[in-house]
């Protein structure tokens, strides 16, 4: 299942067609798995970018070897950029000069992701980046291209992003809806967006948006944040499964005519509260 949570900042990403398994809204992983789990607009993605793969078969992993955490590091942010622009777009292998265009949005995914967690894009309080990564040797027979395009190496270990998303403490995405709650002053530091949820289309139904998804609430948790929203196109079932089975709950939904004017799908805007204590 490929997991992508749908606010953009300008990227130039054709968001791709859903498939039934997919959901990426945060990088959190509990329990077994380490807590060290880290248009050309500018753009977040805010709900699944899943293929439709009815019958394929996707291989299992052993989760206990995954790590999600915050990246912080240019070759982890690379890495989490390269994952976002294969996840988020349907390539055709005829398409001419395709390695120097997959470049150029690589290029341009990883500039806005740097100013976004550097804090310096406007009217964000906060942006954090929040990836599942698992050792190379863990997943070196599943596909050459995953294992090249976003490796990284930490204390002296080669590692894969496979999952990924961003928590943009604000007010409001730009081009979304904005969320209601909390009603009080001050919500510009309370309220935050997912965005940018995606998991490898390799390891869809291995747990790993729900995952991302709960390791996004407790970083959401610690910050202070109350309110916690995701957007996702209406028809994205699969995402709309996982980010219910994660608590979050309809709150409203962007009208017709600004879908058209964007040329994209209608999106909901779903809503999760955190407990303050």
């Amino acid at each position: 299942m490929t997991f992508v949570s749908s606010s953009a900042f300008p990227i130039p990403f054709h968001i791709p067609q859903i498939s039934p398994l997919s959901s990426s809204s945060s990088s959190y992983y509990y329990s077994s798995f380490s807590y060290s789990f880290s248009n050309l607009r500018t753009q977040i993605q805010s709900s699944f970018s899943v293929s439709i793969e009815t019958q394929q078969h996707f291989p299992k992993i052993d989760t206990s070897f995954l790590t999600i955490a915050e990246s912080f590091y240019e070759d982890e942010l690379w890495a989490a950029a390269s994952l976002r622009v294969r996840s988020f777009n349907d390539f055709s292998p005829d398409t001419f000069g395709l390695r120097d265009h997959i470049r150029f949005l690589t290029e341009r995914e990883f500039e806005a992701l740097k100013e976004r967690v550097s804090g310096k894009r406007i009217g964000f309080k906060r942006v954090s980046c929040i990836n599942a990564s698992i050792l190379l040797n863990h997943i070196s027979n599943l596909s050459d291209d995953l294992c090249s395009s976003c490796k990284f190496s930490s204390n002296g270990e080669e590692r894969i992003i496979v999952g990924s998303l961003d928590l943009n403490q604000c007010l409001s995405l730009p081009d979304e809806i904005a969320g209601t709650k909390p009603e009080a002053i001050g919500a510009d530091t309370t309220r935050a967006y997912l965005s940018n949820v995606c998991v490898a289309n390799e390891l869809h139904r291995n747990g790993l948006g729900y995952a991302l998804l709960e390791k996004s609430k407790l970083v959401a948790h610690d910050r202070g944040i109350t309110d916690l929203y995701v957007h996702v196109a209406v028809d994205n079932e699969p995402a709309k499964k996982l980010y219910m089975k994660s608590g979050f709950v309809y709150e409203s939904e962007e009208p017709a005519w600004q879908a058209r004017f964007l040329d994209r799908p209608r999106r909901l805007l779903l809503w999760k509260g955190l407990s303050s204590t």
